[in-house]
């Protein structure tokens, strides 16, 4: 009798933890549906103030005179790329094999890093080139959109390196599992964003 009770105290305990798991995972997914939506809003900002200043040349460059179209072509195929990758890494997470996982998030991270690079070398000719940030208003809501998302690619990798240490030290848990699936829909986001930047920005300034 005794033996049967302290089961049923165990099993309580068991699903009580197991309540508190799962209001933990909601409540921490809800904090990023919440933190994405504040994004959106914050990009949509960019992107507004961008369509007003873009004409404002100042006498300044135009960005047919700037935009080098190899760069962001090559700029949008690499991250595209990670996009695919990013989503190779999910694919591991079904077949709990941390090593596909890891793998696919270090390349997309590499790739991750060879866009920053790509988006720097773009910056800094640019400013030599005397094109810098206060040149002109359309310079100014240039350097700030596509700053500020190259800022949150920065941070989606830094992200996405803590992630893959968790996994190498933890294996597939539902934590590790849950955090995988979050950076990277943050980092489909990042790429839905650059979409509208390589459209916005850069096709429609080299017209």
């Amino acid at each position: 009798m005794e033996y049967a009770s302290k089961n049923k105290i165990k099993h309580i305990e068991d699903e009580h933890d197991h309540d508190h798991e799962h209001d933990e995972s909601s409540i921490k997914t809800f904090g990023f549906w919440v933190f994405l939506i504040t994004d959106l809003i914050l990009f949509a900002t960019l992107f507004a103030t961008y369509t007003v200043l873009r004409t404002r040349y100042n006498g300044g460059p135009t960005g047919e005179e700037l935009f080098e179209i190899p760069i962001f072509v090559a700029e949008t195929f690499i991250l595209l790329t990670s996009s695919f990758t990013s989503g190779l890494a999910t694919l591991g997470l079904k077949r709990k094999n941390p090593k596909i996982v890891i793998g696919w998030l270090i390349v997309t991270a590499i790739l991750g890093l060879a866009f920053i690079g790509l988006e720097i070398t773009e910056f800094t000719t640019l400013v030599e080139e005397g094109a810098a940030i206060s040149t002109s208003a359309f310079l100014s809501a240039f350097y700030v959109l596509v700053g500020t998302h190259g800022i949150h690619v920065s941070a989606g990798i830094i992200w996405m390196a803590s992630t893959i240490i968790q996994i190498a030290r933890y294996g597939i848990t539902k934590d590790t599992e849950h955090k995988t699936y979050i950076v990277t829909l943050y980092w489909h986001f990042l790429d839905v964003v650059w979409i509208f930047i390589f459209t916005v920005v850069y096709l429609i300034g080299v017209m």
